[in-house]
């Protein structure tokens, strides 16, 4: 982003501005719920997942209690406990008209299940259940119908088998729920009422009914019902929920706050830039949805394993029925084949990556890293190189008072500085908003000017206490036929920005200028380099003024006095040495290496170019989050792994032992035990999953000791 002219009679300044905060602004995205790749349950899609929990906890605890009379009153479970049940027919129906019922209403959410994955021709886990739970309908009915052998009475494996695929669904379904309630709590944000100010009244609307340019009271402890610029008071503002960052931030006339941030202490009136769709908060929760909808490789890979392991589960199960029929034992075979179905669903599969990736997106947006693309996220971990653009990212983007010298003796460093504020006082230029900001920061006592003049490129004149007072750079020096002072020499080689104080024509002082080092960008450096990154600092300022910069925060290397239209070509020169580059930037400059770089992220919210340009936005203006997006990545990384190999490992080392091949030395793998194990690895999964909430994102505990 290029900075206004900042020369204020002294040439060469810096090459940015303080970016400018602009509200994002998308392509309209669908607040669908997030598609499962893998585990698309056919009718079963996750949208309201909400609703799903209490369907299937009201399913499972109704299977449940209908599952005790089915399996109390089941021959064949009576005869393995050893008791026996009275000889009569209303008895012996109960377990066949129950687990109709079971196989009918319980069992129903895996047919269904099953037709849409074979109507839309990817078969995978509702058909393997439903082949399962089938099986051992048809076989139970005809055991009871004394059509076939009395020992493939499966009612109870059957009900068992319901309820336990039940009780896994609806484990499945709190899990995502709980993380679906992402984008429930950033829309709680927003306050239920508003107060817009209509001439001399407050009249109190709901948030929805604020148009442009509405004036509205924020009250102390209230949230801002909309984005805006400050026009009355100040307050320190709780921009945590949007942020990420802790500590509340000063905002005052003038100032951007943002939808849902908190005026903690005292009261604002602001007035609305932007409402509904435009809004940052709705920015971000399109972000997240954006992020959760979107496919990955590590999905992909999922989705593929899946379909693998159907095509194993299925052929494993024929391999088994032919085999054990051969050897002779029919009902073995029914039992190995239906087992082999049970324990071959890739129920666990299907869950090992969304549900990582919901959580991981979740936890990022609240901690000020929104995921635009989860493929960046996956490559974040595999980043050596991090090039950040210098002004507006490692530094503040705007001047501050870096050095003062005097003359002589006559004056202290406080009397010039206090003597420039008066002078700059009426002066609009960012500059002399530096100078009054540093003489307030020390709390000095700056007296009052009169006949206030400014001449381009000069500087600015006024009368303080009587005498003439002049600032301003070196054509202001040359009219009064002045030298600098000799301690600016040095100054100007580390990129600082010169003006000298003359009073009555003599110069009394000079104050060097310059784009202030984020304190932050020092501790994020430091935790890049203990993680073995190299940090590299690109800018369009002179090789003098980078190298100061670069010297004072430890960087490795500097690109200086890129133009930006080669900012981009710089990023490949360090792709093309075999590096993994991360760019981090804020600007339209920047928008060409965002999307040159492996991975893009933009900083501050950024501009809309930027944007569109990254992977990975930073909802504040805080460096150190390039960590949190570092350890996220890896910390998500680990779990998918995780996750990938219990379930795909899991199936593939227990389907062999479901189809009998340890049955010579006499142990068989009972169908419920298999039933019972496939659930428990899907529950393994999700609380797998789960740890990533403990992960902590906030920029200042990034940057700790790992």
């Amino acid at each position: 982003m290029t900075q206004p002219d900042l020369n204020h009679g002294t040439p060469g300044s810096a090459d940015h501005a303080g970016p400018a905060r602009e509200t994002m602004d998308h392509e309209d995205m669908d607040h669908q719920a997030m598609d499962h790749g893998a585990m698309n349950h056919g009718a079963m899609n996750h949208a309201g997942h909400g609703d799903h929990v209490a369907q299937f906890r009201r399913m499972f605890w109704i299977m449940l209690a209908i599952s005790v009379p089915v399996v109390g009153f089941s021959h064949m479970f009576s005869m393995l406990v050893g008791y026996s049940l009275p000889d009569s027919l209303g008895i012996r129906l109960i377990s066949p008209l129950l687990g109709t019922v079971m196989y009918v209403w319980g069992g129903r959410p895996f047919l269904t299940g099953a037709v849409s994955e074979v109507k839309s021709r990817k078969p995978g886990m509702m058909l393997l259940i439903a082949l399962g739970i089938t099986v051992a309908f048809l076989a139970s009915w005809g055991a009871s119908l004394g059509v076939i052998d009395s020992e493939l009475d499966f009612w109870w494996e059957l009900a068992l088998l319901i309820v336990i695929m039940l009780l896994g669904h609806w484990i499945e379904m709190r899990s995502l729920a709980q993380t679906s309630t992402a984008l429930e709590s950033l829309a709680a944000l927003l306050p239920d009422e508003a107060e817009r100010v209509d001439g001399e009244e407050i009249v109190v609307v709901s948030p929805g009914d604020l148009v442009l340019g509405d004036l509205v009271v924020v009250r102390p402890g209230g949230r801002v019902p909309a984005d805006g610029q400050v026009t009355e008071g100040a307050a320190d503002v709780d921009e945590s929920m949007i942020t990420g960052e802790s500590r509340p931030v000063q905002r005052s006339v003038g100032d951007q706050v943002v939808a849902g941030t908190v005026a903690t202490d005292s009261a604002l009136r602001v007035r609305v830039t932007a409402v509904g769709n435009d809004t940052a908060l709705a920015g971000i929760q399109r972000l997240v949805t954006e992020a959760q909808n979107s496919s990955s490789r590590a999905q992909r890979i999922a989705d593929k394993a899946a379909g693998w392991l159907f095509w194993f589960a299925l052929s494993a199960g024929v391999l088994t029925a032919i085999v054990w029929t051969l050897l002779g034992h029919p009902q073995d075979a029914v039992i190995r084949t239906i087992t082999v179905l049970v324990i071959a669903c890739p129920h666990a599969l299907g869950l090992a990556i969304p549900l990582v990736v919901s959580i991981s997106t979740e936890r990022a947006a609240k901690g000020g890293v929104l995921i635009k693309d989860r493929i960046a996220l996956e490559s974040m971990r595999q980043v050596t190189s991090v090039l950040f653009d210098k002004t507006g990212t490692l530094t503040k983007g705007e001047p501050t008072v870096s050095h003062i010298a005097v003359a002589d003796d006559t004056f202290t460093n406080d009397q010039v500085l206090a003597w420039a504020a008066a002078v700059e006082g009426d002066s609009e230029h960012p500059l002399a908003r530096a100078i009054v900001a540093a003489a307030g920061s020390r709390d000095l006592a700056v007296p009052r000017a009169s006949e206030f003049q400014t001449a381009a490129a000069v500087g600015v004149t006024g009368l303080v206490d009587g005498h003439s007072l002049s600032v301003g750079g070196p054509s202001l020096l040359a009219k009064n036929d002045a030298a600098p002072l000799a301690e600016t020499v040095e100054w100007q080689s580390q990129g600082a920005i010169i003006l000298h104080v003359l009073r009555d024509g003599a110069v009394i002082g000079a104050i060097g200028l310059a784009d202030e080092v984020r304190e932050e960008s020092r501790q994020a450096v430091d935790a890049l380099h203990r993680r073995g990154i190299e940090v590299v600092m690109i800018t369009g300022d002179a090789e003098a003024v980078a190298q100061s910069v670069a010297a004072e925060l430890d960087i490795d290397r500097v690109f200086a006095g890129v133009h930006p239209e080669d900012k981009a070509r710089k990023v490949a020169e360090l792709q093309q040495e075999g590096r993994r580059v991360a760019m981090v930037g804020d600007g339209v400059n920047d928008a060409p290496a965002l999307a040159q770089a492996d991975v893009g992220i933009a900083i501050g919210a950024g501009t809309d170019v930027a944007i569109a340009s990254a992977g990975v936005i930073l909802a504040s203006d805080d460096p150190r989050s390039v960590l949190s997006v570092i350890e996220l990545s890896r910390a998500s990384y680990r779990k998918m792994k995780q996750n990938l190999w219990w379930a795909a490992g899991y199936n593939l080392l227990s389907v062999p032992l479901a189809a009998g091949v340890l049955a010579p030395i006499g142990f068989v793998l009972p169908m419920e035990i298999g039933a019972l194990l496939m659930s428990v690895s899907t529950v393994v999964v999700a609380l797998n999953a789960q740890l990533l909430r403990r992960l902590d994102l906030r920029p200042e505990s990034s940057v700790r000791e790992r």
